[in-house]
């Protein structure tokens, strides 16, 4: 700087600051340092100086706008006290504000309008929600922790000023100016959100400014095009629209926002500005509220001022108003001329412009602009963009979806079994995130016409409708009315169907919708970002709960305050990893090994997934379908998920079973099956069977003795190529299996004989019987008891037996080209030989899903037999299910479900709980629970293709190396952990 400032430790200097105490809202900490270096550069200045600082003019760093010139001559020339900067980007605003503070003798106080953010002005900085969705939050330390975050940024850019809290109470719908500025039309409620962001944007060490004093919150004009007026009388404005300015400060405001308005109850000379009026500035602002605070003109070129006189007389009015700082003048030269024309002539006098430029000089040096810095540039786009932003972000979210309606209690959607759902998207804006995010919870269908007849006729296939009104989100004054035709079609879906709105726009779209008799549910989501779409379709399926409540009131239809709470269902949602305790940076690492994986051609693609604490952290996709393909592995690709069948399908069908008291852990085989009876399999029990310590051969090649034994082909004798009532079991395309054989299947595994020591030997053989078994009993085939008694309900819309019947094949991963058996790829169709024989559906294997649907059903197991708000299993049938038995005779297993190793090898990296649980498959699959650190983790792929061969996932560790990666990843006591071993 031209100037150096020192501090001068002289008595001489105190007196005009004597009067200032510690509870002024600009006094530092180190008060007799304030006041001497305040006195200190005071005196030093010259008159056309202290003038100057009077004055915060507009700076552009954006390149077209760019007044970099103008404001250099004004600076050396006028010395003007401080910048505000308007559009352009953080790291010329920072760069352009580095020079400025340079060529500046006396350090400038910088402020920008940053209400919501720095993206209020900059481009690639963060945008946090309007006010308007920060007034449905009802806790209030979100939105402090809010203007935390964005003091935080204002601090790192070099901001000092930020004009915000907006305090304006929104009572008049039509506001054009304030709207979602606003946090609402609740005087206390404002004030309480207010309060929240002022402390918490002070706290970081930037000042805050409450605006747009008296109250711009019931005007139906701008006052940037005109000057609004507010009619209530001043008892009214007393109690209502300066509420939150007494309140503030009280508690500390360091600055006040002096609006353009016509008040006729408070000022009698008809449209006189109220910044230009001395009653209001000075008598009620600074004397009948106390306020000792910086006084902000609006910006003076605007029209609801500029229109009332000449620059220059305007901001000496301003100035003789009562105002310390005037914002962004028409014309500084000018202006300035006028005020020392008027201190000249005792007009002004040296107490008053002293009261004003040492206010303007506390606020310096409260903000640390007597030790200035320049900004640094190298990291500047990562600190403005951080994940804690986006964490708090996902809170904020959560916590101000608001359901409005809820008849006979629709929300959150429960009973998926009995929904038939389709979306339909009004609005200007995409709803694609929204739709997709619903897509994670159930089978949801876009319906979509274009004329209304067409849409209605289309909707009658479905008995649950969820529009989404979408409006563009770029900023808060953005158009946010249904359109008439819009209007119709809702009244007319809505007449005819179960219907529910979600409104991702102003909450004042609303009153344009005449009736909502005929709409069930209603969500006010408020914004159409990213993360609105997805936590509003969490919370319509409660994984999330709804806390919020509307801020303003909505025509007849719905007041402020309104909104229905409703709990979670703890159905799994979706969000940062850090929400739950772990590291975004260190699960990063997975991509490496998958990729890895994918690269070194131990499987073509992979979906890989890890929930914890009910939260899904991290889900991503691999590869492609085959590795000479180019069709790219999808979120809603299905996998082959070869013997995790046998915990997703077959096993929680017996838990129900043992529940029902059909059966028990020791039940044996004889009693279950009769023809068991006279077998050497008779004693065995289901606990024996399913611990894999029954002495049980691991496997039997069924389909080997149905080949001819000289070309090794199917037989003629077992296949035909096309079906018919003798061969009716579909093996794959034009191949036909007798329909005899599955009982020869059940014959052979009766008969074959025991191996001749008892010990831990993994089979599939228990499930074949108990496919039998469960079928028998329930009259049943297995797969459609999986949908009714599981997949329906849970919303496991992608898990299924034969999907090739249901889903396109673009959507099926292959996972062989088989030379053995079908002599064909085998996509669609199971993999394994014996299941295919049953007509695709085996007790052991079978199902085929994607990564998300088989999370659904591990947290279902984590959540000891609970989700979506329906209990499946008694907590005490998972406890009894999920223990080993045998561990004492070297046994790992569970009852069905697999453990972790005793020794030092096995299924998991060693490095988990003994209460986990999960299970494998022959097709690279894996799935694994861990109730203690409340884990799921998902691996699929289609390692057999395109031949079986060499196991390299299990051989590299791959799977179990990932997983010990998720655990590395757990935050412990604010530190990420490096390993976390023999967690028992």
């Amino acid at each position: 700087m031209q100037y150096i400032l020192s501090l001068i430790f002289c008595f001489g200097l105190l007196p005009s600051l004597v009067a200032q105490d510690a509870s002024h809202p600009l006094a530092h900490k180190d008060l007799q340092a304030q006041q001497i270096w305040v006195d200190s550069v005071y005196n030093d200045m010259s008159l056309e100086e202290k003038v100057g600082q009077l004055f915060m003019i507009r700076a552009f760093s954006d390149s077209e706008k760019s007044n970099q010139k103008f404001v250099t001559e004004l600076i050396n020339n006028y010395h003007i006290g401080g910048l505000i900067f308007s559009t352009g980007g953080p790291v010329a605003q920072a760069r352009q504000s580095n020079l400025y503070q340079a060529i500046s003798k006396t350090p400038l106080l910088i402020g920008m309008d940053a209400e919501w953010g720095l993206s209020m002005r900059l481009d690639s900085t963060y945008a946090f929600p309007w006010n308007m969705t920060l007034g449905a939050i009802a806790d209030n330390r979100l939105v402090e922790r809010t203007g935390y975050h964005i003091g935080e940024h204002c601090k790192r850019i070099g901001v000092h000023f930020n004009f915000a809290p907006v305090v304006d109470i929104n009572t008049n719908p039509k506001n054009p100016i304030i709207g979602n500025r606003s946090f609402g039309e609740d005087r206390d409620n404002v004030t309480d959100k207010a309060l929240a962001f002022m402390k918490g944007m002070q706290d970081a060490g930037v000042l805050a400014n409450a605006k747009h004093f008296p109250g711009h919150g019931d005007t139906d004009s701008d006052s940037h095009k005109t000057l609004p007026t507010i009619n209530f009388n001043e008892k009214r404005i007393d109690s209502i629209e300066l509420y939150p300015y007494r309140e503030l400060i009280k508690e500390g405001l360091s600055s006040v926002m002096v609006a353009h308005l016509n008040v006729p109850s408070l000022e009698p000379r008809d449209g006189f500005p109220s910044s230009l009026s001395k009653h209001i500035v000075t008598d009620i602002l600074k004397d009948s509220l106390g306020f000792r605070g910086l006084i902000f003109t609006d910006a003076l070129e605007m029209k609801g001022v500029s229109n009332y006189s000449t620059p220059g007389e305007i901001d000496l009015a301003a100035l003789q108003a009562g105002n310390d700082v005037l914002l962004i003048s028409e014309d500084v030269p000018k202006a300035i001329e006028k005020i020392i024309e008027a201190y000249n002539s005792k007009e002004v006098t040296e107490e008053r412009l002293a009261h004003s430029v040492k206010k303007i000089l506390m606020a310096k040096f409260k903000v640390g602009l007597n030790t200035y810095e320049p900004i640094g540039t190298t990291t500047l786009l990562d600190d403005l963009n951080r994940l804690e932003d986006d964490l708090l972000y996902e809170e904020l979210m959560e916590a101000s979806t608001t359901i409005l309606k809820n008849e006979e209690s629709l929300l959150p959607l429960r009973n998926l079994e009995t929904k038939k759902i389709a979306y339909v998207e009004l609005g200007d804006s995409s709803g694609s995130i929204f739709y997709n995010e619903l897509k994670k919870y159930t089978k949801i269908h876009l319906v979509e016409a274009e004329k209304l007849d067409e849409l209605i006729i289309k909707l009658q296939n479905y008995n649950t409708v969820i529009i989404g009104f979408h409006k563009m989100n770029d900023n808060p004054w953005q158009d946010y009315k249904f359109e008439d035709r819009e209007l119709v079609w809702l009244y007319e879906i809505a007449r005819t169907n179960t219907v529910i709105l979600d409104v991702f726009a102003r909450p004042y779209s609303l009153i344009d919708v005449a009736t909502i008799e005929n709409i069930e549910g209603i969500v006010m989501s408020y914004q159409n970002s990213a993360i609105a779409q997805q936590k509003s379709a969490q919370t319509i399926f409660g994984a999330l709960a709804s806390k919020g409540t509307i801020p303003v009131s909505l025509g007849e239809h719905f007041k402020a305050g309104d909104g229905i709470q409703c709990l979670a269902l703890q159905s799994l949602s979706y969000g940062l990893p850090e929400s739950v305790g772990m590291s975004s940076k260190k699960l990063k690492r997975l991509d490496s090994i998958a990729q890895y994986a994918v690269d070194q051609k131990m499987t073509p693609g992979i979906q890989l997934l890890v929930a914890r604490k009910g939260k899904v952290i991290y889900n991503k996709n691999f590869g492609k379908h085959t590795y000479e393909g180019e069709e790219e592995v999808k979120f809603e690709d299905m996998y082959d998920v070869a013997s995790l069948t046998k915990i997703l399908a077959t096993l929680p069908l017996l838990m129900e079973l043992e529940e029902k008291n059909a059966v028990s852990l020791n039940t044996k085989l004889s009693r279950m099956l009769p023809e068991y009876g006279k077998t050497n399999k008779k004693n065995i029990t289901i606990k024996q069977m399913l611990s894999h310590y029954a002495r049980l051969k691991p496997w039997i090649p069924f389909y080997a003795a149905t080949l001819d034994s000289i070309t090794k082909k199917p037989d003629p004798k077992y296949y035909r190529r096309t079906a018919s009532p003798q061969f009716n079991i579909k093996v794959s395309e034009q191949m036909y299996l007798r329909k005899d054989y599955p009982d020869s299947i059940q014959k052979i595994i009766r008969d074959t004989e025991l191996l001749s020591t008892q010990r831990y030997r993994y089979s599939d053989l228990p499930y074949y019987i108990l496919k039998k078994y469960i079928e028998g009993y329930y009259k049943k085939p297995l797969d459609e008891l999986a949908q009714e008694h599981f997949y329906q309900s849970l919303g496991a819309n992608y898990t299924t037996y034969n999907p090739s019947s249901k889903f396109s094949d673009r959507n099926l991963i292959p996972t062989e080209v088989d030379d053995y058996f079908r002599f064909k790829e085998v996509r669609g169709y199971v993999h394994d030989m014996g299941a295919a024989m049953q007509n695709g559906v085996g007790g052991h294997a079978g199902v085929f899903s994607n990564a998300n649907d088989v999370a659904k059903i591990m947290q279902m197991y984590l959540q000891k037999g609970f989700y979506g708000g329906k209990r499946y299993l008694k907590t005490e049938t998972i406890n009894k299910f999920n223990f080993c038995y045998y561990c004492d005779k070297n046994v790992r297993r569970g009852i069905g479900f697999d453990k972790p190793q005793l020794g030092d090898a096995g299924p998991t990296c060693g490095c988990l709980s003994m209460k986990s649980f999960g299970h494998s498959g022959f097709t690279g699959t894996y799935a694994w629970a861990d109730p203690e650190e409340e884990i799921v983790y998902i691996f699929l792929a289609n390692r057999t293709y395109p031949n079986a061969g060499e196991n390299r996932l299990l051989k590299e560790d791959i799977r179990t190396e990932i997983q010990r990666l998720i655990y590395e990843a757990i935050i412990v006591d604010g530190v990420e952990s490096e390993v976390i071993n023999n967690i028992n």
